[in-house]
């Protein structure tokens, strides 16, 4: 009956049914060395066969052979009844009997490689759609279902400790390890069904139902205090899916949040631009001519924040800023390439993490998730940025093309710097960032005191707010500074008292017309 005494499974049938045929054939070698009879679907089959061991096509159980071009082989009574019969059920050991269902008491499936495939050719809305897998899920399914009497084996990477398992026992498993399995089996298919409703779901909507999901990317040594436990799952492709790690240690949930809101920041810019990251904000954004004079820029824009920061470039990252980079302690560094020249130069600094791709463009469109205890809020992506033509000067004289251009590049750092949030730049750097502030002047001031302790010169800056503002104080504090223009949102009940303001003290004004929070 495939079960024994002492809550344990009894493996003597095996159904295989796999896509990926990595690690199959010594997976099955080793089922035959505890008895094992296997079962298995068309090239699965023919793989094993050639290896010499003894299976059983599927089509010699089931009467029939594979259906419209394989779409149709496992969806059957013989299959789905071998898998969901309970054992210690005499009424179903009969109606197995009557209808010749033999049990299957392992099954060995995995899926259609649909995140690939869509990675690959998402716009080959056909080739995609195919490789939505129906058997394969359904069998894992029931499988899960009744794991009080069926293993479910649903990759390659459940091989290795599943055939350790069965030969430990002697072809038995203990029920409790079934129920591992089963758990972790579901959380598979529901992760490969989010999946499926990602790519079928319009862009940016948000539905009755939230389904997420996907397969863990790494598993990390704690969350933000060691005594939080943490992995870190990819929902989906672009940014997670093209990252390689040269050298360092293990990147840690922090180095996670600081290197995407980095990402992120720095695809803001088709120019070479460099930001530093610190506490999932920048504390430094420059463009440069080259990775090197961007990164020094970034990082001089406030040198004591940069340290033990995180670095993301938008360049290949080459000899000259490996060697800028090398001169202080850093966490994180990320380019989209490294040169051979620049790897050897970081090699001397041998716990840094340096990673290559992510490109933060493949990811920039996704929805973002938050944990609230056991709910989510999902939001959309913010909209592309509004270019300076589209603003509404809201003062009698607007700004020079030059003031404008660096207010297009405050408004864009803004943007990636916690709430409230106050930028103050100059000559397409940052001289100074308020954020995570509770309230906006706090934010204004907090920007000014970096500049000041840079001992930066604040005449002729410029400032972007990421709200607006509700009061004259900010605009009095900047003129003070030497901040000779200002972009913000506008919105305010009391927007014509920062506008009056600005009249008073000669500095133009714009409104975007669109509030940029990043809480």
């Amino acid at each position: 009956m495939g079960e024994g005494m002492r809550g344990e499974i009894e493996v003597r049938r095996a159904l295989l049914s796999v896509y990926d045929k990595t690690g199959v054939v010594e997976f099955a070698r080793r089922l035959c060395e505890q008895g094992v009879a296997l079962v298995a679907t068309g090239a699965t089959a023919t793989a094993i066969r050639e290896a010499g061991l003894p299976v059983t096509a599927l089509e010699e159980r089931t009467g029939f052979g594979e259906l419209f071009g394989g779409r149709v082989k496992t969806l059957t009574p013989q299959v789905h009844g071998g898998l969901l019969m309970q054992r210690d059920s005499a009424r179903d050991r009969d109606e197995a009997a009557a209808h010749g269902i033999e049990p299957i008491d392992l099954l060995c499936v995995n899926l259609y490689p649909f995140l690939d495939t869509i990675a690959a050719a998402g716009d080959d809305r056909k080739r995609c759609i195919e490789m939505i897998d129906i058997g394969g899920p359904a069998m894992i399914r029931a499988a899960a279902k009744n794991h009080q009497h069926v293993l479910v084996v649903p990759t390659p990477a459940h091989y290795g400790p599943v055939a350790e398992a069965l030969a430990e026992g002697g072809g038995r498993v203990s029920r409790s390890f079934s129920a591992e399995l089963a758990g972790g089996a579901f959380a598979l298919t529901a992760a490969y069904d989010a999946a499926i409703h990602g790519y079928l779901a319009s862009p940016g909507a948000l539905g009755d139902r939230w389904a997420a999901g996907g397969p863990r990317w790494q598993a990390l040594r704690y969350g933000e205090n060691p005594s939080q436990p943490a992995a870190c799952y990819v929902t989906g492709g672009g940014f997670w899916r093209g990252l390689v790690q040269h050298q360092g240690k293990e990147l840690s949930y922090n180095n996670l949040a600081d290197l995407w809101a980095g990402c992120q920041a720095v695809g803001e810019f088709d120019e070479c631009a460099a930001v530093v990251i610190k506490h999932r904000t920048p504390s430094g954004v420059a463009l440069g001519r080259d990775p090197a004079e961007a990164f020094v820029r970034a990082r001089d824009g406030d040198p004591l924040s940069a340290f033990g920061g995180v670095v993301a470039l938008n360049r290949v990252g080459d000899r000259r800023v490996a060697e800028c980079l090398a001169e202080m302690f850093l966490e994180v560094v990320l380019a989209p390439e490294w040169s051979a020249e620049a790897l050897e130069t970081l090699r001397r600094k041998k716990n840094l993490r340096v990673l290559a791709g992510g490109d933060a463009a493949r990811g920039a469109g996704a929805a973002s998730f938050y944990s609230l205890g056991n709910a989510v809020l999902v939001q959309g992506p913010l909209p592309a940025l509004s270019a300076p033509a589209a603003w509404n000067c809201v003062t009698r004289e607007g700004a020079a093309d030059d003031t404008l251009a660096e207010l297009e590049f405050a408004w864009r750092v803004v943007r990636h710097v916690r709430s409230n949030a106050i930028a103050v730049t100059k000559e397409r750097r940052t001289l100074g960032l308020g954020g995570g502030q509770t309230s906006r002047i706090d934010a204004c001031e907090v920007a000014l005191m970096k500049a000041r302790r840079a001992e930066h010169e604040t005449e002729g800056s410029v400032l972007a707010s990421d709200a607006f503002f509700p009061f004259a104080d900010v605009v009095e504090r900047a003129a003070a500074a030497g901040v000779r223009a200002i972009v913000q949102p506008g919105g305010s009940r009391r927007d014509e008292e920062s506008i009056a303001a600005c009249a008073r003290l000669g500095i133009p004004m714009y409104f975007t017309g669109e509030r940029v929070f990043a809480h």
